[in-house]
């Protein structure tokens, strides 16, 4: 990548609410919700700056990605890479469920040392990293100078967001992340390597 830098704009959005309500829904393949549709409309509104729209291939992504891309004439990509987190046997369970289950203290553990206290199953966070930034890098590659929209899962924002920041895996659930909520990311082409630096998380598109 010799020559003049190049800057590429990616908006990350999470996926609206889905059907079921709040759980460890990981890979469970559930719709969006009536309302995680609406989270995701009045998130984006009329608003279309993007060039391509990449979405991760579950339902409560790829559907609304699908409809959007369809409206504003957008090409659209699926990238498998930006699943969710597979949380093994804690997937489709409720936070009461799981503490009932196992015991209360379970998902404190987690949350403290989610390094060593992954769900039975569970995919590890290393190979969970190798997977969401493999695909990271790769759109950057495919995309250089656009401005880009993935529809993505908390954990495909929080595991870009600590890339970027170089946050340690033991923190990353120390980013919160809510349904339809932006990250903006710039990626500078320095060489051949990028400079991503982190615009805002939480904004709007406008931001």
């Amino acid at each position: 990548m010799a020559g003049e830098s190049c800057n590429t704009l990616v908006d990350l959005m999470r996926h609206g609410e889905p059907a079921g309500g709040s759980r460890y829904r990981g890979q469970i393949d559930d719709p969006l919700s009536a309302v995680g549709w609406d989270q995701m409309w009045r998130a984006l509104g009329r608003h279309c700056p993007w060039d391509v729209i990449v979405t991760s291939p579950l339902l409560r992504c790829q559907a609304f990605a699908e409809v959007f891309s369809e409206r504003h004439q957008r090409p659209l990509e699926i990238e498998p890479r930006f699943k969710e987190l597979g949380f093994g046997a804690w997937q489709g369970k409720t936070r009461e469920e799981i503490a009932t289950e196992y015991d209360p203290g379970v998902l404190q553990r987690f949350y403290r040392d989610p390094l060593n206290h992954r769900p039975e199953n569970a995919e590890g966070l290393g190979d969970f990293r190798s997977r969401v930034i493999a695909g990271w890098k790769d759109m950057l590659e495919r995309h250089l100078g656009k401005h880009i929209l993935v529809v993505c899962h908390a954990g495909t924002v929080r595991m870009v967001i600590s890339h970027v920041l170089d946050v340690p895996l033991a923190n990353l659930f120390h980013i919160k992340v809510a349904n339809a909520g932006i990250t903006r990311i710039e990626c500078i082409e320095q060489g051949d390597e990028f400079l991503s630096q982190l615009v805002f998380h939480g904004g709007t598109p406008a931001a």
